[in-house]
């Protein structure tokens, strides 16, 4: 088999490393011929995953239409705001119908679409609704060093769902199915923005209790967006949903956890962005979650207390009084 991983960061090489030591023939894309002239130069990728090399049958490229060229399987893993001009670039240049794949998570700006909504919408009729979206609790840096990790593939037909299962899945990543791929999507992306108020919560140096009642009641915020987005309610409580919210919550390695993290500190956040190498997809998904949320009229505390912070220059410590001082109500999700 033959497989072409668009995106060459962390998670991108993390996945071709994976399905190269199974065998795959593996092409990684990476956007800047530099940044891939030393992927192909050094045989590893430094700049993300220093200390694990390429094997043979994993190969670099900077050409889109080289990379496509003539793979079974197209794996989405470049940053969701250059999404869209990727896809539109492959129109013309895949051929027959190969599994198309994507792991990310996030929602278009300005479009409010999920990331396969956006691949669809780009790319030929006939890979409409074959999309299978590839999420859930999964930080490269564990899954590179093959510690065991759970993640799900979702579309609503079953079948494709089961190849691209057999695919991925090895003795360290556990791949499950699900057909609920909007739940999944709203997930994986939406979490991120509970996170980055659990960054907040570490920096500020606030409790257990604190993080525990966050979590609880983002978990419930995500039910909320989901059910009046067209997604299943039991998907939160999967992988994608409450198990992915606790990954990211907790780990050092999340990005989304460490913006937070210094916000909570006191430092602004153009500042933090640009002292990262990697891309904290909440940031953005924040700005959409929020306009979705106002737009069906979906109570989202958590959510709009984070876009003030991130946006508004509300003070952490004002947000986090304005939340608990909020009318008083009986608990539901």
């Amino acid at each position: 088999m033959s497989v072409a991983i668009l995106g060459a960061g962390n998670w991108g090489t993390t996945l071709g490393l994976l399905l190269a030591e199974k065998g795959i023939t593996v092409t990684l894309w990476e956007f800047f011929k530099e940044r891939e002239e030393e992927l192909k130069r050094d045989r590893e990728n430094k700049r993300f995953l220093p200390g694990f090399p390429f094997p043979p049958n994993l190969g670099t490229t900077s050409s889109l239409a080289e990379a496509v060229s003539g793979k079974e399987m197209l794996v989405f893993v470049v940053p969701s705001h250059t999404l869209r001009s990727t896809a539109e670039s492959l129109k013309d240049c895949v051929g027959g119908e190969p599994l198309i794949v994507s792991g990310m998570k996030g929602i278009e700006e300005g479009t409010l679409k999920r990331m396969s909504e956006v691949i669809e919408e780009n790319l030929p009729e006939r890979f409409q609704g074959k999309v299978v979206a590839l999420l859930g609790p999964s930080i490269a840096n564990e899954v590179v060093r093959k510690i065991p990790t759970a993640v799900v593939a979702a579309n609503e037909d079953t079948r494709v769902c089961e190849k691209v299962q057999n695919i991925f899945s090895t003795s360290y990543f556990r791949v499950y199915t699900n057909n609920d791929i909007v739940g999944v999507e709203l997930g994986g992306a939406v979490k991120n923005v509970v996170v980055i108020a659990s960054g907040i919560c570490d920096g500020m140096g606030l409790g257990a209790n604190t993080k525990a009642a966050l979590l609880t009641r983002g978990l419930a915020e995500l039910k909320r967006f989901g059910l009046a987005m067209g997604a299943k309610e039991e998907t939160f409580s999967g992988l994608s949903g409450i198990g992915d919210l606790i990954t990211t919550a907790f780990s050092k390695h999340s990005r989304n956890r460490y913006v937070g993290e210094e916000l909570g500190k006191g430092r602004n956040l153009d500042d933090i962005l640009k002292g990262m190498v990697m891309v904290a997809e909440g940031v953005k998904t924040t700005h959409s979650v929020k306009q979705l949320s106002e737009k069906k009229n979906i109570d989202m505390p958590i959510t709009s207390e984070v876009y003030n912070v991130l946006f508004k220059n509300k003070k952490p410590e004002q947000g986090v009084y304005d939340l608990m001082t909020r009318e008083l109500r009986r608990e539901n999700w």
